[in-house]
């Protein structure tokens, strides 16, 4: 009788290369598999994110508007920025904090041009005059683009402190909370107005600072490797 023969099975492209891979693996040495797994951590590390709680959670349930005091000097070198912050961080709030309501950020921007004087008032009677129960009031104390004594080389800096009111505390005057806050950018020196054009540079900074502010008040995820 005839014996049957059968044709040899070939290894796949795909199992022999992973058959490969194991026996290279074997191969290495341990302390080298180590650098391996540890360089891969440490490179999720860098390019991962982590969750960041919210400092404060009070405005959940509540009614709120935001308020933007800054200097004169400010207002003057920069008249669209606290308008521009007014908003960006309203709107944010809005949309991320979890308060009851919030006035839209047109009609809170036309009561305060209509009442420029809220500066001088009391954070009580801002918040009675826009029927809120919190009042965030972000004091902007510096804001500059440029080195001091070089408006040639950029230097961008904004600091101020946020504040959180309570119209229907025993102390609507005393903040409830307070943060400090302070970004900079371009992120290292030596960058010129030939480098990147001032609007790039406000605009890149007045973000960070909405950031920053808006960033207090409810949970967010950041950067592990956070340049602000």
């Amino acid at each position: 009788m005839a014996r049957t023969t059968h044709p040899t099975r070939r290894p796949t492209p795909l199992l022999a290369g992973g058959a490969l891979a194991c026996l290279a693996l074997i191969a290495v040495p341990g302390c080298v598999i180590g650098t391996l797994i540890g360089g891969m951590a440490a490179s999720a590390e860098r390019y991962g994110d982590h969750e960041v709680l919210a400092e404060y959670a009070g405005l959940q349930e509540k009614s709120f508007a935001v308020v933007v005091d800054a200097d004169r000097i400010i207002q003057a070198n920069e008249p669209e920025l606290t308008a521009r912050i007014t908003a960006r961080v309203n709107d944010t709030l809005m949309q991320n904090a979890g308060a009851a309501y919030g006035i839209p950020s047109r009609d809170l921007l036309a009561v305060l041009y209509a009442r420029p004087q809220w500066q001088a008032m009391q954070p009580s009677e801002v918040a009675a005059m826009l029927g809120v129960e919190r009042l965030v009031w972000i004091e902007l104390d510096t804001y500059r683009l440029s080195e001091v004594g070089n408006k040639y080389m950029w230097d961008g800096l904004a600091r101020g402190s946020v504040l959180v009111y309570a119209a229907d505390s025993a102390l609507p005057d005393d903040p409830m909370f307070e943060k400090a806050i302070m970004v900079q950018f371009p992120d290292s020196t030596g960058y010129s107005r030939s480098d990147l054009p001032e609007s790039a540079v406000t605009t890149e900074l007045s973000n960070r600072f909405v950031d920053r502010a808006s960033w207090l008040f409810f949970d967010h995820r950041e950067p592990n490797e956070m340049k602000y």
